[in-house]
């Protein structure tokens, strides 16, 4: 599905997944000869989205174009819908970490880990276009870890995540993170069967982001404020970046903290317990 909806992707562009422990790589998308992971069952080598053979490509009218963003949007759902099925039914808590580039989200992972490891079973599905480098700093902090490489790709989506789940195998009752690409905008478009998004929104973004991405806000469950210790130091407005969240998302949760001093992180990994407690809705 790289991606007409959301105007990323290229026709070559290769998504890769890596078991961070072994270095063993499967192609999930893009290489001639390879399958895409569905059920469906059909091969398509002309690297557009996944679709059906009746809808339209994308340089058609206007309405053969919503059709398409339909089709594949519906495609990804149903497989975001197979997804939660299997998380609820093995009692498995998804969270969908999404953010911009460098607001922190591997940071918060590894602190995350180190802190709950001895309590409760953590891997981590790692997104990223290139390199397997913060799966690797997931690894070293204690977690297993699976890499998507989405190559041109700025999101993950349903599939990926099904075809990682399986390799991970999460146990019943533990968590899988899932660290979206750096993004604020595409995967808030893209289910992926997850519980629950959380954005991870960092100080130097500026209070007024909410305002510019609410589609992203809009979706999230949970706002987590990173590098709260740099507020002092920055032309930062707490209470201002809190108002702007309440206008897109008067429901979200906002908890502030720092995963680099660990500041704040208590609240964070008191709600991880809770959600671990709680069933699905």
């Amino acid at each position: 599905m790289m991606c007409g909806t959301c105007g990323c992707g290229e026709p070559d562009s290769v998504v890769t997944m890596t078991d961070v422990a072994s270095g063993a790589q499967t192609v999930l998308r893009g290489a001639a000869g390879h399958d895409h992971h569905h059920d469906h069952g059909h091969h398509h080598d002309h690297g557009h989205h996944h679709h059906d053979a009746d809808v339209p490509h994308v340089h058609g009218p206007a309405g053969e174009v919503i059709r398409l963003e339909t089709a594949v949007l519906a495609e990804n759902d149903a497989i975001a819908a197979r997804n939660r099925g299997w998380f609820e039914g093995r009692g498995v808590l998804a969270l969908n970490l999404v953010s911009s580039p460098g607001a922190g989200k591997t940071t918060l992972l590894e602190r995350t880990i180190r802190a709950l490891g001895g309590e409760v079973g953590i891997s981590v599905i790692e997104g990223d276009q290139m390199t397997a480098a913060d799966g690797e700093r997931i690894r070293a902090a204690g977690a297993r870890a699976v890499q998507i490489n989405t190559g041109a790709g700025c999101h993950l989506e349903a599939d990926m995540i099904a075809s990682a789940t399986s390799a991970l195998d999460p146990a019943a009752g533990s968590v899988l993170m899932i660290e979206n690409v750096g993004n604020l905008v595409c995967p808030a478009m893209f289910d992926l069967g997850e519980r629950m998004k959380v954005v991870v929104f960092s100080t130097p973004e500026g209070e007024d982001k909410p305002l510019k991405y609410p589609h992203m806000f809009r979706a999230a469950g949970l706002v987590l404020i990173n590098k709260i210790d740099l507020a002092p130091h920055l032309d930062f407005d707490e209470a201002a970046c809190r108002r702007n969240i309440a206008k897109v998302n008067p429901g979200a949760e906002v908890l502030c903290l720092s995963a680099r001093t660990g500041a704040g992180m208590d609240a964070w990994l008191d709600r991880l317990r809770e959600m671990c407690e709680t069933p699905a809705r």
